[in-house]
């Protein structure tokens, strides 16, 4: 078992750091407290273009002189935007660690942002953005996130051509220096690491960067809109996106949550793979999830079917949600239990995993919470609870998306100024 280590640097930085002495790597998240959420409404994409020419040179090297000091220690780093937070990983061999952290907080702390950089960037972003109506999975999901969030952690990370338009190098070297600082900095580590050594290093590098004040827990509110709305796409597939609120990931009921996607999507052995998809044969693809932004839940629905079988595979979708609290049994219940426990205990002993999960639990809950807890919790639901679940959280509350040639009955169309370009 990893001996962890939680605590609040000098310099601002809270920390966590899982000592894996066996491991023959050590995995590092560097995580800002600041994604899309935070964005002007007139420069959507700001976040992303940061994350994206960060590395790209500093006051001491360039991007490629950057790039190779990382090679030279045979060190794995990249970068994601999110919702709320924005990560920086890196995968080194242990006795170079502390050598990688340096040429982490060399970028993160004296970034040059380039104007040749930046403007590929933008190009690219603009790319993306055209090459996203033409993938028709991604255009749904962008719509429905949309419709689910509202217009704050709804936002896209590539943003909307009109806001890169509008966005300038000052834009990106302002929106670091606002939101790049120890008092927002989370940083995970699972490996053959001590605390003791992250926390020097952390201190070391990092000293002066910016404000020690924490950044405040405060949660975005979601503006969730239950309606049905058609984006009109020619289109030989048709794509259903079906979203409703959940609980958070702090509920008590999280874990029986949990095992409710399971039943639904866990698998091959799920109903809707199963039920939609190889008995009835309405879908391509067809899936359920969920999503957390701090202090709520949401969970999505998505299929790919024919634009012919829209209408009862929307139907069939719901009617497999509400079928798990009429006739789930003990043996399909503990099924996907076995099935879901097995995945977490094979696929979360990674030290990546490891990682990943240390930063997400410092994230919703503050602290880590055991995996062996969060495994009792989840062996511990029964169908009761299943049920129980239902009745206290309906889905009576829909948000739906159709992207293609058939709209649905009591579906309204798209408007011209939110069709992302969909026609």
């Amino acid at each position: 078992m990893a001996n962890v280590t939680h605590k609040t640097l000098n310099n601002g930085i809270e920390m966590i750091c899982a000592e894996l002495p066996d491991r023959h790597a050590v995995i590092t998240q560097i995580r800002f407290l600041t994604g899309t959420a935070d964005e002007p409404i007139d420069k959507l994409g700001v976040g992303r273009l940061v994350q994206e020419t960060i590395d790209l040179g500093t006051e001491k090297r360039d991007g490629r002189a950057l790039s190779d000091a990382f090679d030279e220690l045979g060190a794995s780093d990249g970068g994601s935007i999110g919702r709320e937070a924005t990560s920086y990983s890196c995968l080194v061999l242990p006795e170079y660690v502390d050598r990688a952290l340096a040429l982490e907080a060399e970028y993160l702390r004296t970034p040059t942002f380039p104007q040749d950089k930046i403007d590929v960037a933008l190009d690219l972003a603009k790319q993306e953005y055209r090459a996203m109506q033409d993938d028709a999975q991604s255009l749904a999901d962008k719509f429905i996130g949309q419709q689910a969030y509202g217009n704050r952690l709804g936002r896209h990370s590539l943003g909307e051509p009109e806001t890169l338009e509008n966005i300038t190098r000052d834009d990106i070297v302002n929106h670091w220096k606002n939101f790049y600082h120890t008092g927002r900095m989370r940083v995970s580590a699972a490996g053959n690491i001590t605390a003791n050594q992250l926390e020097d290093i952390l201190e070391k590098q990092f000293a002066d960067f910016g404000s020690p004040t924490p950044a405040g827990r405060d949660n975005y509110d979601i503006q969730f809109t239950a309606t049905r709305v058609h984006h009109e796409k020619d289109l030989e597939q048709q794509q259903i996106a079906i979203a409703f609120p959940a609980v958070s990931i702090t509920h008590d009921d999280y874990p029986v949550q949990r095992i409710m996607l399971a039943i639904l999507s866990g698998g091959m052995s799920s109903r809707l793979f199963t039920e939609v998809r190889e008995k009835q044969g309405l879908v391509y693809w067809v899936s359920a999830w969920g999503e957390y932004p701090r202090g709520h839940g949401m969970i999505f629905m998505g299929a790919s079917t024919t634009p012919q079988r829209c209408e009862k595979t929307y139907n069939t979708l719901l009617r497999e949600v509400d079928r798990i609290s009429e006739d789930l049994s003990d043996d399909e219940l503990d099924r996907a239990k076995a099935g879901l426990i097995a995945k977490i205990e094979t696929q979360g002993d990674t030290t990546r995993s490891h990682c990943s999960e240390l930063a997400d639990d410092l994230f919703h809950h503050g602290h880590q919470i055991p995996r062996s807890e969060k495994i009792a919790r989840l062996r511990a639901v029964t169908v009761r609870d299943i049920r129980r679940y239902f009745d206290e959280h309906p889905r009576d509350k829909l948000s739906v998306v159709t992207l293609g040639p058939r709209i649905l009955e009591g579906a309204e169309p798209a408007s011209n100024g939110s069709n992302g370009g969909a026609h």
